[in-house]
């Protein structure tokens, strides 16, 4: 028996170990759990961590993690990201302050003995720099990359990527850029130049007209006495009003009190005008205006002008539409030019001031294809509307002042028909026609007058009629009982038969 008991305990002794009973049993599951709490700590440390965050160097972790020894606390899994400018690099970088007592690698600010960023070697600027950091960050956010202005000396030139090798380069703005800029200096330079120019332009042409027509032994000189704008000999020849208005006065002539000559030039010192022009051609035009004697004008009306200016000014001017019309040309003697229109009051006038002696010098076919392209028209009247009614007004086109003998009898008319106009005295038969259109017309403007006036009282007389019935609105009852028991009393009293009383004797 007691063979069998030993050799029991010899079999049951191993299969102990594999299902322990009592102590045993709690002291195994004690390092299971053990067990399981090293390999979950293990699973949660940055070595195992890897292969899920992308850019986390291992060899940087491991310094980064110290031992019990040093007290070291563990860095975030990842910290947010540095700033995308990146002017002046620091030696922080996304896994946080680096302990520089644990990593004697990295140098503090404090020491380093250059103080400017750019002698940094490139090692040291990029190694906290990781680009694959700013995954799914924007394309056009991508950090810049800092400018190194000098490269670095001796061993450390090795150690520079090529990303580092960067050239400070001042890239220039484009010429586009500066379009706006350009295009108004340009205009700006361009009307400068086109002023002074223009201005010069115009008192060329101004001087070279004076110095054909009004200097010594020309046609004003020989016909008048007293020549420019003051009233010594000494006077300047022309007064100028404007970069294109030019004036000359001449008097001391008989049957007129003086010629009053207006140069009005193109703006050639404007220069959108002188673009206008070349869009729309205008020419250079002189103004004769001779104020005549009162007792040296007959009764005239007459104009002559280019067919198309002729019928414009028979509509808008005011006398030639009250006692001018539209002259056909007589049968069985020379007359003007077919590009020509004479408005005149009578036939007769047209006749007598269209004579053959400017039929020959300038208003004839052939005289007027060679001599009369400057003209433009002339219109005398004793009814002009303005300060002086008896007036001659010669329009003229200027050439170039080149050419400024062209137009030399076309000046000459102005003397012609001041002595024209001066000795002109119109026929009985013509004088009562004129004398009764005159009284006709006299008659209109005065019936023209009284309805003008007529019209005035009557819109005086509703405008006050319509405040008074605006007064009266405003006006309370009380006010308005009181007003036409007055009205009342007023009607009566002057309803009353009037009662004369004598004085008894």
């Amino acid at each position: 028996m007691a063979k069998r008991s030993s050799s029991s305990s010899l079999l049951i002794s191993p299969l102990s170990l594999f299902l322990p009973r009592g102590d045993t049993l709690l002291y195994l599951i004690a390092l299971l759990s053990i067990f399981s709490l090293l390999v979950h700590r293990l699973s949660a440390s940055p070595t195992t961590a890897q292969s899920h965050f992308e850019g986390f160097d291992a060899d940087e972790d491991e310094d980064l993690f110290v031992d019990d020894s040093h007290d070291a606390v563990l860095p975030p899994l990842r910290s947010t990201p540095p700033p995308i400018s990146l002017s002046e690099p620091t030696p922080e970088s996304h896994h946080g302050p680096p302990d520089s007592d644990s990593d004697p690698s990295i140098e503090s600010p404090s020491s380093d003995p250059d103080p400017n960023p750019s002698t940094r070697s490139a090692s040291t600027v990029f190694d906290y720099w990781d680009e694959d950091e700013f995954e799914g960050v924007p394309q056009h956010l991508t950090p810049e990359i800092p400018v190194v202005t000098e490269k670095a000396t001796g061993s450390e030139s090795d150690l520079i990527s090529p990303k580092s090798e960067v050239s400070e380069v001042a890239v220039p703005r484009k010429l586009t850029s500066y379009s706006v800029e350009i295009v108004c200096v340009s205009f700006l330079i361009m009307f400068t130049i086109n002023y002074f120019t223009g201005k010069k332009e115009n008192e060329n042409l101004a001087l070279a007209w004076a110095s054909k027509f009004a200097t010594r032994d020309s046609i004003f000189d020989k016909n008048f006495s007293l020549l420019g704008v003051g009233e010594t000999e000494d006077s300047p020849l022309l007064l100028k009003e404007g970069q294109n208005v030019f004036k000359f006065y001449a008097s001391g002539r008989r049957f007129c009190s003086g010629v009053l000559a207006t140069m009005e030039l193109k703006s050639r010192h404007d220069l959108i005008s002188r673009l206008y022009s070349m869009v729309v051609p205008c020419k250079d035009e002189i103004t004769f205006e001779v104020y005549m004697n009162d007792d040296a004008m007959d009764q005239v009306v007459f104009a002559l002008a280019r067919k198309k200016l002729a019928k414009t000014m028979q509509k808008e001017a005011g006398d030639l539409q009250r006692f001018a019309g539209l002259v056909a040309p007589p049968s069985g003697r020379k007359w003007v030019a077919e590009e020509l229109q004479v408005v005149s009051e009578s036939k007769e006038v047209a006749g007598d001031l269209i004579t053959d002696a400017v039929l020959d010098q300038v208003f004839g076919d052939k005289a007027f294809e060679k001599f009369g392209k400057g003209f433009i028209s002339m219109h005398f009247s004793d009814k002009h509307m303005g300060l002086n009614k008896k007036m001659l007004v010669f329009k003229f086109a200027l050439p170039d002042a080149n050419n400024i003998a062209d137009m030399t009898r076309l000046v000459a008319l102005v003397p012609y028909y001041i002595d024209l106009i001066g000795r002109y005295k119109l026929s009985s038969q013509a004088r009562s026609k004129t004398e009764t259109a005159r009284l006709k017309v006299a008659q209109e403007i005065q019936k023209e007058y009284q309805n003008a006036r007529h019209d005035t009282l009557q819109k005086k007389k509703s405008e006050q009629r319509k405040k008074m019935e605006e007064a009266e609105a405003k006006l309370s009852a009380e006010a308005l009982r009181k007003k036409e028991a007055k009205e009342r009393a007023r009607q009566m009293k002057k309803g009353m038969p009037k009662i004369k009383m004598t004085r008894a004797h």
